[in-house]
């Protein structure tokens, strides 16, 4: 009886090695690599499902790239406006997609979602994670019925493959990838080989029968997707399921996308029975209030090509302790530091010895660096305690040497502002260029230096 052989692979890159390192070689990681035993199989043991007639011999010839011609194919129209927006105008068939999220953010319930709600596909829901049961009773509750959705309660691939050849489906979902295992390695299921063997087996099914794969995908402790930093690479997108367990609502990314943009982003509301699309986030992130209150500045930002008004919420006190208390939410805690820095080097506001805390209203994250304005208008607001008028909003990023530098879009924010009421908007001067402001029924303020926009507002 031959020794089994066996391989190192490490736990966060998934390189291989002959014998035990303690430093990954590709990732630099210490305390990674783990023995796996791998079972290399012989020609004829694979199932050549999906190879059709080709010869397993027969290599591929080059061609020149100006005779290769090109296949027109429809994407998949997908219902909903957030999760078509996200994947740049529908699914494209023959790709593949995986779809990461923390526990319990709602993936498996988005992902059922799209499996009823697309009436005129055929599609395999295969779960290795939950019961048929369980999959039924979320199914009633979200109260979508459907005829064309097949439910497999399975982790091996191999059966999952002989499903897919009786079922014929034209959709697969995999919840999730974590929970599969193959026979070919003799591993156990989650392992950095298992999973990218079994992920190297869906794209290949995906690639040769022109049938999207959507692959669910669990979370580290670190944010980043579980397994081989490979599997990323070997997707054609990758979307991310965001959001605070403690808000209603979540934020749909895509970090990867071979078919369209990534920098789109879909909003949705968790509700007892599923996710809802939020169309219009600009008024979900505004809070009404009755009367001013300081601390608190409107922006206008743009998330891809989507414009949205959100509130920027500052609490600046005296330090009660020593060191000063810097903390954002939703923000870079690094350029608030560096906005801080402006305002006492530029402007002279003496902010060195307070505390400053600053909010994201609504629980999203904000990387645009045209709500710097915002940002400082409400620290200042905090700091001297007087109120910023309710119908002002602000679009600008502000530079190292106090400065207003211009943002892109500044149309389409402006349009988003007048369309939610505000009457005025502050933006930089160097953004009037080319914009008409007499089509506008909003009354556009332009400033230069930080010390225009704080006589702007508080005169």
């Amino acid at each position: 009886m031959s020794k089994p052989k066996t391989t190192y692979f490490c736990q966060n890159c998934g390189a291989p090695s002959a014998k035990w390192i303690g430093k990954c070689p590709s990732c630099n990681e210490w305390n990674t690599y783990v023995e796996e035993v791998v079972h290399k199989e012989s020609k004829n043991d694979r199932l050549q499902l999906f190879s059709g007639n080709k010869n397993p011999k027969q290599s591929n010839k080059s061609v020149l790239l100006q005779d290769v011609g090109l296949q027109d194919f429809p994407r998949i129209p997908v219902p909903g406006k957030e999760l078509t927006r996200v994947l740049g105008g529908g699914i494209v068939p023959g790709s593949l997609v995986l779809f990461g999220g923390e526990p319990g953010i709602g993936k498996s319930t988005l992902m059922l979602q799209l499996a009823l709600r697309l009436k005129n596909l055929k599609i395999l829901y295969v779960s290795g994670e939950e019961s048929e049961q369980q999959i039924k009773m979320r199914a009633e509750r979200i109260g979508v019925t459907t005829e064309n959705c097949f439910i497999l309660q399975e982790t091996n691939t191999q059966n999952i493959f002989q499903q897919i050849v009786e079922v014929e489906p034209q959709l697969v979902i995999i919840d999730s990838i974590q929970t599969l295992h193959t026979s070919y390695i003799d591993s156990s299921p989650g392992s950095v080989s298992q999973v990218r063997e079994c992920a190297a087996e869906l794209l290949r099914f995906a690639k040769e029968t022109n049938t999207p794969v959507f692959m669910i995908g669990h979370i580290t402790k670190e944010g980043s997707l579980a397994g081989p930093k490979v599997l990323e690479h070997m997707v054609d997108t990758v979307l991310q399921f965001e959001g605070d367990r403690n808000h209603i609502y979540r934020l749909l990314r895509a970090t990867k996308n071979r078919f369209g943009s990534t920098n789109e982003m879909g909003i949705y509301e968790m509700n007892g029975d599923g996710l809802r699309e939020v169309t219009n986030p600009s008024e979900i992130l505004i809070t009404n209030r009755d009367t001013p209150t300081s601390g608190v500045a409107i922006s206008a930002t743009m998330e891809g090509n989507r414009p949205m008004l959100i509130e920027t919420q500052a609490l600046v006190s005296s330090a009660a302790y020593g060191t000063p208390q810097r903390s954002s939410t939703g923000f870079d805690l690094r350029r608030l530091s560096m906005l801080l820095a402006v305002l006492e080097k530029r402007c002279g506001f003496k902010l060195g010895v307070k505390d400053v805390f600053i909010n994201i209203a609504g629980g999203i994250r904000v990387e645009d660096p045209g709500i710097d304005l915002a940002l400082v208008c409400a620290i200042l607001s905090s700091n001297e305690d007087m109120p910023i008028p309710q119908d002002v909003c602000f679009a600008g990023e502000v530079g190292l040497t106090g400065e207003i530098r211009p943002v892109n879009r500044i149309e389409q924010r402006i349009s988003e502002a007048e369309k939610l009421g505000f009457k005025k908007i502050i933006v930089s001067s160097y953004n009037l260029k080319g914009i008409n402001v007499n089509s506008y029924k909003i009354k556009i303020l332009s400033a230069g230096k930080m010390e225009e926009v704080f006589s702007l507002i508080f005169g």
